[in-house]
């Protein structure tokens, strides 16, 4: 998904243990290695705990599969009645949820039912468009987010108000303008897994959920997972945490807001049910080998495949990977190919821009591979901190401004008037445009305001600051030089 700012990693450290010991198998293991892996389980509850509490994430469930074993699920703080986080508690994974969307209109292609190729409009003869290139987009185009759709000709999250379900989105093809023809950029668009789920919907004569539920969730003993249509059901279910976002250091409490969701984002799981997940995607379960591979590859025109971002780790190897992103909550999923190695950790805190999320995957795959995670002084707290005596400084400094000027009178002419209030300006234009920089950082996404807040609080205070300031003294400037 998208970013509001570049993330910086975690360094890595030297190497602590052998690698070996991750390989044993589990029948032959000898008391040393049994030892082993209860000191890495330790280590990651160590590393995990550290992290959230550098970052001021309140809850948090992570899962790690290694070859054929669920090789840890646990869970990490505790609801706001006091019960505690563990492997079993739900959490929305958002647009982890497309992986698993990806998955259904595989198998239905398996079955022949579905031809990746053919133009999504093949499915429904009923469908008009105003734009002819409309009826070009292709399955694959939908798969690999290649379709010519995008938030500024398709409103997405800033969609007002949202839709209510999957046939009332898919007439939105009637009348939208792509923005490129199919197949031609590749550009993030949840709606593009929308139309899958409806697609699927259509092929299966099954609601959407229930065709996970039957075709994907049970076979895989998920028993725990569920699919929504809109994150207001997320407030209907008390098992799960409730979402955050951090201001000042401060995790604050905050109702995800509505925002359809059927499609690229409304799964909630477990840690426990993610780790079989990920176990099921090297174990050939899922589809024939050949749709499998299909399945794990990149796309044509980006690493964006179908539902994964596919790439390789330092070592080489194959990667799947793919974040999830809700204002008030977060999730991270890696999964090395040829490790036989998965990551996932769901958080109950949102996009923040001075939180690293994925370096949590980091830290714990460095854990797994014998490494020392390190430790950076690059967190959230260090730089809520950093960003809070910004702000002061900024406020005392614009109001030393305001009464050097009242002692400075005959040092303010008309063209250092203008000059300066130009450049006092800037500040100003940022914060009023900040939804079009936010959007041309993020790729193209459109960011509502709600979801500007969420991500960079401290920031925006900051920039309102700086604003207020500057605008007092060049209120302060036309006053000297009127009475001068």
């Amino acid at each position: 998904m998208f970013t509001i700012l570049r993330k910086i990693g975690l360094s890595l450290g030297c190497l602590l243990l052998p690698l070996i010991a991750f390989m044993a198998e589990p029948a032959f293991a000898s008391g040393v290695e049994i030892q082993n892996k209860a000191d890495i389980q330790q280590k990651l509850d160590d590393y995990v705990t550290k992290t959230m509490k550098a970052n001021h994430i309140k809850g948090a469930a992570l899962a790690i599969a290694k070859n054929d074993e669920v090789f840890y699920a646990q869970g990490f703080g505790a609801l706001s009645d006091g019960r505690v986080i563990n492997s079993s508690t739900p959490f929305p994974i958002a647009s982890l949820s497309k992986s698993f969307t990806a998955l259904a209109v595989l198998q239905l292609a398996e079955q022949g039912l579905v031809d990746l190729d053919a133009p999504y409009a093949s499915y429904f003869p009923d469908l008009s468009a105003k734009d002819e290139r409309v009826r070009h987009i292709t399955i694959r185009n939908l798969l690999n987010q290649t379709s010519g759709l995008n938030d500024n000709v398709n409103p997405d999250m800033t969609r007002s108000p949202q839709y209510q379900s999957l046939q009332e989105m898919n007439r939105s093809l009637s009348t939208v303008k792509l923005a490129h023809d199919p197949g031609t950029a590749y550009s993030y668009h949840n709606p593009n897994y929308e139309y899958l789920a409806l697609l699927v919907e259509h092929i299966s004569g099954q609601n959407f959920a229930d065709y996970l539920a039957s075709r994907v969730f049970k076979p895989l003993g998920m028993n725990q997972t569920y699919n929504v249509s809109s994150t207001q059901q997320f407030k209907d279910d008390s098992s799960i945490p409730q979402g955050h976002y951090l201001l000042f250091g401060r995790s604050i409490r905050q109702a995800e807001p509505s925002w359809f969701i059927n499609g690229p984002a409304g799964i909630v799981s477990t840690a426990e049910d993610m780790a079989k997940w990920m176990l099921a995607q090297y174990s050939g379960r899922l589809l024939s080998p050949e749709l499998l591979e299909q399945y794990h590859q990149a796309g044509q025109m980006s690493p964006y495949g179908m539902g994964w971002q596919a790439g390789d780790d330092e070592q080489g190897g194959r990667t799947i990977s793919h974040s999830g992103i809700f204002w008030t909550y977060k999730s991270e999923e890696t999964i090395y190919l040829d490790e036989q190695l998965g990551i996932t950790m769901l958080f109950n805190s949102g996009l923040n821009a001075f939180v690293n999320y994925s370096a949590f995957i980091d830290g714990i795959a460095s854990i797994m591979h014998g490494q020392d995670p390190g430790a950076s002084n690059l967190n959230g707290r260090n730089l809520e901190i950093a960003m809070g005596l910004l702000t002061i400084a900024t406020l005392i400094w614009g109001i030393y401004r305001c009464i050097r000027l009242g002692r400075n009178k005959g040092s303010i002419t008309r063209g250092k008037l203008i000059f300066s209030t130009v450049g006092s300006l800037i500040p100003v234009a940022i914060l009023m445009f900040l939804p079009s920089l936010a959007a041309w950082i993020g790729a193209g996404r459109v960011v509502p305001w709600f979801g500007l807040w969420t991500t960079m609080p401290s920031l925006i205070i900051w920039l309102a600051v700086v604003s207020l300031m500057n605008i007092a003294n060049v209120v302060r400037r036309f006053t000297i030089i009127r009475r001068v």
